[in-house]
């Protein structure tokens, strides 16, 4: 791969470039170019001359680089297949080989690309107008490495109009059926693959799932937010007492229930299409006749971006705080967040400063984070986006 286009570090960034992120921003770069294509991959050079890396520079995007390779080495002519070998062997080494996240971005040396593995369907992801022009390539790679039935591309991101992309949703390869399924720590599930959210199914929360399993036993369960029954089900199939399962989707519900006759779960979870935050005020006024001693909040991202950072917040701070008022003693909530902007510091602070209002005593089980085949760079704290707690009411 040639470098025809050559562009120059400010001497001001070198400090934030010893820290090896992968992103280099517009304001870091002595120039910027507008007549160089979206996508097209650059040489980086340090001002001392010598090359910082190579990657996909997007002069449009306020993330100017995003760096496919660090140091001097060229970057490979097959660098996408490689690439996604490589992280389909590491997954392999985790013991997942159908069913995961076969590659998360940055964090597997392919930035802006997303791609999630339902068997013999591939569901993919792109973020940003480089990965967008190697879209044939990536095609080529998954067919060649996979041989699949589907490999459909889900772009629907508000953060492709960063990268000032267009949206769309197309299969690109094969034909994608309207259903698909999976098998997670020994449950199986039905997915509407052609009209889910997000990619389908929620892979980064596997592991959280399985540590719960113990938990749950002789427990009263409400599983707000629940998608498609992935902690109801591990919750009923676990021992719990009762589990009640409530989602804003009607959808969700339908595919949620059918996943617990597939099991044989049927008759321990009852289902409700409700807004969470209506439950959680009733459960905190003790309007509900029945209470729960376990709730699992996972809602979806409350902060799209920066700017939506305090309010989201707030309202990760008023479910807590709801939650835990709604337990008795003895309780146990299970909360997640899944947006980047909360770092780890602001999600812990913020379920303390919501046990705190509370007036109870409560006690930090357990943090944890996504599963494995959602790697965490140390050098990217963007790559660290799931953030898991399981909390005692005292």
């Amino acid at each position: 791969m040639t470098d025809e286009i050559i562009l120059h570090l400010k001497k001001s960034a070198m400090k934030r470039r010893e820290s090896g992120h992968s992103w280099i921003f517009s304001n870091e770069l002595e120039n910027i170019d507008t007549s160089i294509p979206a996508g097209t991959i650059c040489r980086v050079l340090r001002p001392d001359g010598g090359t910082a890396g190579r990657g996909f520079f997007n002069p449009r995007s306020l993330i100017a680089i995003r760096l496919l390779q660090k140091g001097k080495l060229p970057i490979s002519e097959n660098f996408i297949e490689e690439r996604i070998s490589a992280a389909f062997a590491y997954r392999r080494e985790l013991g997942l080989e159908k069913y995961c996240r076969l590659a998360f971005s940055e964090a597997d040396g392919l930035p802006g690309l997303i791609i999630d593995r339902y068997g013999d369907i591939f569901m993919t992801e792109i973020l940003c107008a480089g990965m967008e022009m190697m879209k044939d390539k990536i095609v080529e790679a998954i067919a060649k490495l996979f041989r699949p039935k589907a490999i459909h591309f889900r772009n629907t991101s508000r953060f492709r109009e960063l990268e000032g992309l267009e949206t769309y949703e197309r299969t690109e390869f094969g034909s994608l059926p309207e259903e698909t399924y999976i098998e997670e720590n020994g449950i199986n599930y039905t997915i509407p693959i052609a009209e889910s959210q997000k990619t389908g199914w929620y892979y980064d929360q596997r592991e959280n799932r399985a540590f719960l399993e113990p938990y749950f036993h002789d427990r009263k369960v409400l599983d707000l937010h629940t998608y498609l029954g992935g902690f109801a089900l591990t919750a009923a199939k676990s021992g719990a007492q009762q589990v009640w399962a409530v989602d804003s989707s009607a959808k969700a519900i339908e595919y949620a229930e059918k996943n617990s006759i597939l099991n044989g779960l049927g008759n321990k979870i009852i289902f409700q299409k409700a807004k969470a935050e209506h439950l959680l005020e009733a459960l905190e006024a003790g309007a509900v006749p029945e209470k729960p001693d376990f709730i699992l909040l996972d809602p979806p991202n409350i902060v799209h971006n920066k700017k939506c950072l305090s309010q989201g917040i707030k309202m990760l701070e008023k479910m807590t705080q709801q939650a835990i008022t709604a337990l008795p003693k003895d309780g146990l909530l299970a909360v997640s967040t899944c947006s980047n902007h909360i770092t780890r510091e602001f999600f812990i602070n913020a379920i303390s400063k919501a046990a705190g209002k509370t007036g109870k005593d409560t006690m930090l089980l357990e943090l944890r984070g996504q599963a494995k085949d959602h790697p965490v760079l140390l050098s990217m704290p963007e790559t660290e986006y799931l953030h898991f707690a399981l909390i005692s009411v005292r």
